[in-house]
């Protein structure tokens, strides 16, 4: 018996569909890679909707316009700032939390806020400041004030050593020297930081 010449293609499985929770993670995902490769300018929600492999319409019924989609985003990708372990040193505890802090400014999100920040207009940079501080400064300042009270108790931190000036010290110089001057904070600076500013201001 002769073979045929021709052999029936593979039937083809058709990829599910996603819904819910898995289809705004491909989209969050997508806009992130937008936002890293063309910036806050170039970025669409057509680009976003086919990176995600999904439908406008699936992202405008989620999202009505940009700036709700790169807030969304952002947020949900900068990493959690929710608990700081005792290390039994407020110095050893304050240069982890500045070694976290860095991580999360220089994570995709992160550098994603910050171009989107030197892009955008003033009115629009209103609504990613308001990310930057309840993602990034906000948890920081929480935490550095939990890291000082446990000082306090052991003796290590002056009595009103957590006050709300000398919590936002790093917070404001860590703002500042990347801000403004641009530095990515070296670990040897941030021992500076802590060695020369934190220690003498917390001392007993």
């Amino acid at each position: 018996m002769v073979a045929s010449r021709w052999t029936a293609a593979p039937a083809r499985t058709a990829s599910p569909r996603r819904r819910g929770a898995v289809l705004e993670r491909a989209i969050l995902d997508a806009t992130l890679d937008q936002l890293s490769t063309v910036g806050w300018s170039g970025l669409t929600m057509e680009g976003v909707a086919a990176g995600a492999q999904t439908g406008k319409a699936a992202v405008y019924r989620r999202w009505p316009s940009k700036e709700d989609l790169v807030v969304d985003a952002l947020r949900s990708g900068l990493p959690r700032f929710d608990s700081m372990p005792d290390r039994g040193s407020v110095r050893e505890d304050l240069l982890e939390l500045c070694r976290k802090m860095r991580d999360a400014m220089f994570s995709r999100p992160g550098f994603a806020l910050r171009a989107v920040l030197h892009e955008c207009d003033t009115a629009t940079a209103e609504r990613f400041h308001e990310v930057i501080c309840g993602g990034v400064v906000e948890p920081s300042v929480k935490l550095i004030r939990e890291v000082l009270r446990r000082g306090i108790e052991r003796g290590e931190v002056r009595s009103g050593g957590a006050d709300a000036y000398v919590c936002d010290v790093i917070p404001a110089m860590f703002m500042y020297r990347s801000k403004v001057c641009g530095s990515e904070w070296r670990d040897e600076e941030f021992e500076g930081l802590v060695d020369q500013v934190m220690v003498p201001l917390l001392r007993p």
